[in-house]
């Protein structure tokens, strides 16, 4: 599937953010390329205008890793968060060193692997396997 037909990149879109000021995180990234269909939402990392956008289309609330804040849209298929996990590179670092796949920009998966790798949960160790089998380095 093209990557701009699935339903969460389709509402992400409908949102218009900036892609200057933002960068798709969590899962995202594997969907992008191709790892996996299936993803439980979009996690956005977003500043300036994007952050702004979120913040008036819905109520920012504390995330379950209690590190900043978020915005949850489209019934919880986007989560737009203004920093990423306790421990990884700020917002700009992140957006800064984004890819961009068609158009939309995404975190490298060498940095989702190692997220991936310190949280550790049973569906990132599948995910860690999948990135590296991707990359070669099993």
């Amino acid at each position: 599937m093209e990557i701009r037909q699935h339903p969460f990149i389709r509402e992400l879109i409908s949102l218009g953010l900036p892609s200057i000021d933002y960068v798709v995180a969590g899962s995202g990234p594997l969907l992008a390329h191709g790892l996996r269909q299936d993803i439980g939402d979009l996690d956005i990392v977003a500043r300036n205008d994007a952050w702004k956008i979120a913040l008036s289309m819905g109520e920012a609330t504390v995330p379950p890793s209690g590190h900043g804040l978020m915005v949850v849209l489209f019934g919880g298929h986007i989560e737009i968060f203004d920093r990423w996990l306790p421990g990884t590179q700020d917002a700009d670092t992140l957006i800064g060193s984004a890819e961009l796949i068609d158009g939309i920009p995404f975190c490298p998966l060498v940095d989702v692997l190692e997220w991936k790798r310190r949280s550790d949960r049973p569906k990132d160790r599948e995910d860690v396997e999948l990135i590296e089998n991707y990359m070669g380095t099993v």
